[in-house]
């Protein structure tokens, strides 16, 4: 039996949805919606599962959700792929991390890894032979420093696992940033496997600068996407990878032993929706934004020290200026059987050095539900 995975904890996730499932808890905690998804959409895959194609597709994806995605990225970040040796399609982003992981990475081979991260890393690394290398983030800025890549950085580093918009953190680093890293993975030879699955989610006029753009980096870049991020609908699974032919020849060949292929009518209804107009997506991120500033006006109004949130669904609350002496997992868990809300603490998304005062929450919900937990939460700091 494999103790890497055997000897894993239960995840936060499922702890915490638990406590909200016994407790009867508004779950802030998990990042989905409450909706449904945009319609459009859905209809198109509904009606591609009626009226078309319900065999194996190509291993690689459909072309026309290939050639979509392709056009997609040369709209939105000015980086130009070819659909037919530089895209592939994948079931979710996780499916693409794990065939990227286990076909890249060697016996030996040292991976750096920011912390926090998303927590389906750091056992695949290990399964395929790799070490970690981490390099912790603090708030409130969680930003990239020479010290720290130069601490983690060695003549055995091989690859690096960059997450941007970084889940947890909700940051989305800038250039300068991206071009320290940039320096870098050049300066020790390294391939960045690139997680930005929050691409689009992005507030405040920002901008998503993916790091294949950077210059160097358009060879040794493995980039991925989510179209559930994208499209609120996070049960649908269909995941992009995009990099250069000799990278994408060694994906591919992972992912042919992993999920194989995605469904035919879930790739053609993605296919339709990289191809709305410009408004979906500002509308989308203006709704979302207003969403945040709720939740977080509400939390600062009761007394919470709430981070700044620049993208993703989630924002985060520092735990440290209140002095309330516990940590955030027993701060999480109280809050979810007292109070019934239910969030996620931060610290189980580091493995050294945890910050383990941070707490996060998700605002991708109705005003209601919103609402309705900021009452529960309105007691918590109540002596």
């Amino acid at each position: 039996m494999s103790t890497i995975f055997s000897d894993l904890p239960v995840t936060i996730f499922e702890v915490m949805s638990q406590l909200a499932r016994d407790h009867d808890a508004i779950n802030l905690g998990q990042g989905f919606p409450d909706g449904p998804g945009p319609e459009d959409i859905r209809q198109k895959a509904a009606d591609a599962v009626l009226n078309g194609y319900n065999q194996y597709p190509s291993m690689m994806g459909l072309p026309e959700l290939r050639s979509a995605i392709a056009s997609h990225y040369a709209h939105w970040h000015g980086v130009t792929f070819d659909p037919a040796t530089e895209v592939m399609v994948t079931s979710g982003a996780t499916e693409a991390l794990a065939g990227a992981i286990l076909g890249l990475v060697g016996p030996g081979d040292e991976v750096v890894v920011f912390q926090p991260f998303y927590d389906a890393y750091v056992p695949l690394i290990r399964r395929a032979g790799g070490t970690v290398r981490f390099v912790p983030l603090k708030p409130p800025d969680w930003r990239l420093t020479e010290e720290a890549l130069r601490a983690a950085f060695t003549p055995k580093t091989k690859f690096v696992i960059f997450n941007n918009p970084l889940n947890p953190a909700a940051v989305v680093y800038p250039r300068e940033d991206l071009e320290l890293l940039a320096r870098f993975c050049q300066e020790f030879d390294a391939v960045a496997i690139c997680d930005e699955v929050w691409e689009h989610i992005v507030f405040d006029g920002r901008e998503h600068i993916p790091l294949i753009a950077i210059p160097g980096m358009r060879e040794r870049t493995v980039k991925i996407g989510s179209a559930g991020k994208i499209f609120a609908l996070t049960g649908w699974k269909v995941g992009f990878v995009c990099a250069a032919p000799a990278l994408l020849r060694v994906l591919a060949k992972a992912h042919q032993f992993l999920a194989f292929t995605t469904a035919p009518n879930l790739q053609v209804a993605v296919a339709y929706g990289l191809g709305k107009p410009d408004s979906y997506f500002t509308t989308m991120r203006a709704e979302l934004a207003k969403s945040r500033d709720r939740l977080t006006n509400g939390l600062r109004a009761i007394g919470f020290p709430v981070l700044q949130s620049q993208g993703t669904y989630f924002l985060n609350v520092d735990l440290a200026p209140l002095g309330l002496n516990e940590t955030d997992e027993a701060f999480c868990k109280r809050v979810a059987i007292e109070h019934k809300v239910a969030s996620i603490p931060v610290s189980p998304f580091y493995e050294e050095e945890p910050v383990t005062s941070v707490v996060r929450f998700c605002f991708a919900r109705s005003d209601a539900t919103l609402d309705a937990a900021l009452e529960r939460l309105s007691r918590v700091l109540r002596p």
